[in-house]
């Protein structure tokens, strides 16, 4: 049901990233912080975007924790994508090409019961 290719080539690191890939975790951090911000303010009684600096400040910080975030997911996943592709490459006996099937092999007959 893989569309008759390999495991090899399903972990051939053909994937493609989006125009928005590199920008989506410093721009949601920033939105986190900025709205961080105002809610510190709320709560402590000030108007919600008094002290604008605070604001930027957070808005910084947390994109920028959230780049290094996303950054070391995308490592530790392609670390991950590697070891599986090493242990398919030492052990292929063990991964077989799968056969493609039609929805008419799979499906059983169906007779309604009225």
């Amino acid at each position: 049901m893989y569309g008759g290719k390999s495991p090899q080539e399903l972990l051939s690191g053909s994937f493609t990233k989006s125009w928005l890939h590199d920008k989506w975790a410093p721009l949601v951090g920033s939105v986190f912080g900025f709205i961080g911000a105002c809610y510190v303010n709320y709560g402590t009684g000030r108007p919600a975007l008094s002290g604008i600096q605070k604001h930027i400040a957070a808005a910084l910080a947390v994109g920028a924790v959230a780049t290094m975030a996303d950054k070391w997911r995308d490592a530790h996943f392609a670390e991950k994508d590697a070891t599986f592709r090493h242990y398919i490459q030492l052990h292929p006996e063990d991964f077989p090409t799968p056969e493609r099937k039609k929805y008419a092999d799979v499906l059983e007959y169906w007779q309604p019961i009225r």
